[in-house]
């Protein structure tokens, strides 16, 4: 082992305690009301926390600058919220970088940039991705400064392939979208630029799919955006978004695919040999199927019929270890040093558990976007297969008691000094907007937490529980004075996105040192906080460079 990664013992802390590290994923702190899923929910073992010692309890910022977003507006997310957790620093994230890149012209100067303008001269520039303000995975504005930057540098035929929202902005809210977009490609177009939108759907149903839940998905998106073909043509975007939405129980997320075809009925815009495609989200989830379609020569999840000869680069690359895509607009963080590698050179022996939904989650982005183990022989990661086919809210428990018991096996089991979980059912659930299914699993979450300590109670271990972001603590929409905000009808408008509430940290166990408690000091901590403070309870200082711990050894 070099020595540049071997830790200081901490003065006060003991080594050789198991230490459970519990992530709820979505899960917030709100004022209790009735679209509080958690404070709705029976929730015994997380409010025992809460209502516990005052020193053990406290709250720590998920969103914002606090995880490497550009503004105190932008909500965290499962990746950053993840990335944070282990790398105990905070790194430019996703939006912010793009922010970077775009105000600074860098963009325009990189590999990627270069290598798809070649196709500037005779091709066509296709950009594919989420039509919305809402800054999880992409942002309108970030298409538009795009769309300009790459007419003033050749680009003279552009065709968008739009995804409609309503997951992270307001249901409805996608024709002001698709309007914004189609003015600015009028302005283009004015200037000689041949602009315009040759396909859309919602983000739900068409491209967006994440973890290889369902290829039919990517398969709609691709249908529309290179052969040109869906259930839908119309003339104009704004008009086929208005008219889709007019069917009963119409969604943006869930828009069916359609394309936009002239006068003679051909689609304006399919991907053809010689183009080059932008897929523009700068979140990586969503994008991995949508890239491997692009990129794979050898693929085999659904026909695509016609492979044209393209250059494609994502915005950003969405997955570091498998190198996908090889080309991208925005280079991504550097992370290194992670807390979990520091820890399995200190010969701290590591179990990481979840479902498929989340499991990456607690490997590759705590680890610093990096696939695989740092030693096999001192590290165990365990995936339980997610419900397929389904939505979260059908099987609102998801896999957390049984996620619950592997964590508990490993912790019994003596072979680990760090369980390290993900239970994803407030972000999972929550995110279907049902409220009563997001309270059922709301409970399941508690009780797989229960489980944990529990076994952690047994062995004499710690336990740290944490979440990632909030989503399930507050289920609407909110007016400015925090009233529920209604639509036109009257009726409560659900909110299905993560928020930028606080979350929870909680500590104990038989294991914790007399006197160990959360400092007073450090009112404003965040996420990245957290990794010091679990090398601690390991028994380890922190590296000099990481945010502060969030605990202190006082005399008693």
């Amino acid at each position: 082992m070099g020595s540049s990664w071997k830790l200081a013992d901490h003065p006060k802390l003991p080594k050789g305690k198991t230490v459970a590290v519990v992530v709820l994923d979505g899960w917030g702190e709100a004022k209790p009301d009735q679209y509080n899923c958690i404070h709705v929910a029976e929730t015994p073992t997380m409010d025992s926390l809460k209502k516990g010692d005052p020193d053990k309890w406290r709250l720590v910022k998920a969103h914002g600058s606090a995880v490497g977003l550009p503004t105190e507006d932008d909500m965290g997310n499962s990746e950053v919220g993840h990335n944070a957790l282990g790398a105990g620093r905070i790194f430019a994230q996703g939006a912010k970088l793009v922010d970077l890149a775009l105000e600074s012209g860098k963009i325009y100067d990189g590999e990627g940039f270069k290598y798809i303008s070649e196709c500037f001269e005779k091709g066509t520039l296709h950009l594919i991705g989420l039509l919305s303000d809402g800054g999880v995975h992409s942002r309108l504005d970030q298409l538009l400064l795009l769309l300009k930057g790459s007419s003033e540098r050749g680009a003279k035929r552009i065709r968008v392939h739009i995804l409609t929202d309503g997951r992270d902005v307001l249901d409805g809210s996608s024709v002001a979208f698709v309007e914004t977009l189609e003015n600015y490609l009028a302005e283009l177009r004015g200037k000689g630029v041949d602009a315009q939108i040759a396909s859309g759907g919602g983000r739900m149903y068409v491209t967006m799919d994440r973890y290889e839940n369902d290829w039919e998905v990517v398969k709609r998106g691709w249908d529309a955006q290179v052969l040109g073909e869906a259930p839908f043509k119309f003339r104009n975007a704004v008009e086929g978004v208005k008219q889709l939405r007019a069917a009963p129980k119409a969604s943006d997320q869930y828009l069916p695919p359609f394309v936009i075809a002239d006068e003679s009925g051909k689609p304006v815009g399919p991907i053809v040999d010689g183009d080059a495609v932008v897929t523009i989200n700068f979140r990586a989830d969503r994008m991995v199927m949508v890239a491997k379609a692009f990129e794979y020569e050898d693929f085999d999840k659904f026909d695509r019929v016609r492979v044209p000869k393209i250059r494609y680069a994502g915005m950003l690359q969405y997955d570091g270890e498998l190198k996908l895509p090889s080309h991208y607009l925005v280079s991504p963080p550097e992370i290194d040093r992670t807390s979990g590698e520091y820890l399995v050179h200190n010969g701290v022996r590591t179990f990481a558990c979840s479902e498929t939904v989340k499991f990456g989650h607690v490997t590759f982005f705590w680890n610093g976007n990096r696939s695989g183990y740092f030693n096999e022989e001192l590290e165990e990661y365990v995936e339980i297969p997610s419900d397929s086919g389904i939505t979260f809210n059908v099987q609102p428990k998801m896999k957390a008691l049984e996620i619950g018991e592997k964590v508990r096996d490993a912790i019994l089991s003596g072979k680990f000094d760090q369980v390290r979980v993900n239970i994803p059912n407030g972000d999972m659930v929550g995110h279907t907007g049902d409220i009563e299914a997001t309270v059922v699993a709301c409970k399941a979450a508690d009780e797989a937490v229960k489980m944990i300590l529990d076994a952690i109670e047994q062995v004499g271990g710690i336990y740290v529980v944490t979440a990632d972001h909030g989503n399930a603590e507050d289920m609407v929409k909110r007016n400015k004075t925090g009233q529920p905000q209604l639509d036109k009808g009257g009726k409560i408008q659900i909110l299905t996105s993560h928020t930028c509430q606080p979350v929870p940290i909680a500590i104990g166990g038989p294991g914790l040192a007399p006197g160990c408690r959360f400092r007073r000091d450090i009112p404003t901590g965040g996420l990245a906080n957290v990794a010091a403070t679990v090398m601690n309870l390991h028994g380890f200082e922190a590296p000099g460079d990481y945010e502060p711990t969030l605990i202190e050894v006082v005399d008693i």
